[in-house]
């Protein structure tokens, strides 16, 4: 049997949302150990919890498991002409409190399970729940795979994950690879990354016979959050992650990225 190669040795995926895990990892998810998803219900839409259990319950893969943290719905809520990262994840403009007006509506109509806690004190509140659910399951020396840090297409939880496992890593010694997908709304953020060092870095085919596969595992239960035209990239970079941002460099060398222009389903919860 061939051996694994060293980077999928000990290896694990932890995803925000289901069907990120296919989105932006579609090159090695037949492949992991493990695959870790965060979240799943997310009280705009009561329906999508249910749907994203059942799909998981189907996946083909023989080792997925769920936090079942329930979502701050975040989408849309950072600056990101100007993104500023905060300590839980990305600092949230002022639109929020048009979302907690939502949030409190829908709560009185009996329409969702809303939380009682605001936005930013439910993404606050997130950022130590998967820091305390996923310390227990990694060790040194493994080998976790997740978001970038601008958020692939800009998605406030996305960078919360990354923040997360940036701090564990540093705790625990785990080499922690990023995804190369970005989009222009994202990729200000993105910038603040690129430095003059030289990058660790692998790249692989996307395996689009599983991808078609799992995607219509999420298409039947209800809950594939893409765009059903999405065409998967030839090929995936994983980058090792940085340590911190390089904010001033007189050269940056760019990172090689999966650069797309999307417009994600109303529920933007992937």
């Amino acid at each position: 049997m061939t051996r694994k190669r060293d980077f999928l040795k000990n290896s694990m995926i932890v995803a925000a949302h289901p069907d990120d895990e296919l989105l932006w990892f579609g090159s090695i998810l037949k492949d992991v150990d493990r695959v870790v998803i965060a979240f799943e219900d997310y009280w705009p839409d009561p329906k999508m919890g249910e749907a994203r259990r059942k799909a998981l319950a189907e996946f083909p893969h023989h080792n997925v498991s769920s936090l079942a943290i329930d979502e701050a719905a975040t989408y849309g809520l950072a600056n990101w002409q100007s993104p500023e990262l905060s300590e839980y994840g990305i600092l949230l403009n002022k639109r929020y409190k048009r979302r907690i007006l939502k949030q409190k509506v829908k709560r009185f109509l009996g329409m969702s399970a809303a939380p009682k806690i605001t936005i930013r004190e439910h993404y606050k509140s997130n950022f130590f729940r998967l820091y305390n659910e996923l310390k227990p399951q990694l060790t040194s020396d493994m080998n976790v795979f997740t978001h970038n840090p601008w958020g692939e297409y800009g998605h406030e939880d996305h960078i919360q994950i990354f923040r997360v496992l940036e701090k564990l890593s540093q705790e625990i010694g785990f080499k922690l690879w990023m995804s190369n997908y970005c989009t222009e709304r994202s990729l200000p953020l993105a910038m603040t990354y690129f430095g003059n060092h030289e990058l660790n870095t692998i790249q692989l085919p996307v395996n689009k016979r599983y991808a078609d596969k799992v995607a219509d595992v999420y298409k039947r239960a209800g809950c594939w959050t893409w765009c059903d035209e999405w065409k998967w990239f030839d090929h995936e970079l994983f980058i090792e992650a940085p340590r911190e941002q390089k904010l001033s460099q007189t050269q940056s060398k760019l990172i090689p990225l999966n650069l797309f222009n999307i417009n994600p389903v109303a529920s933007a919860a992937s």
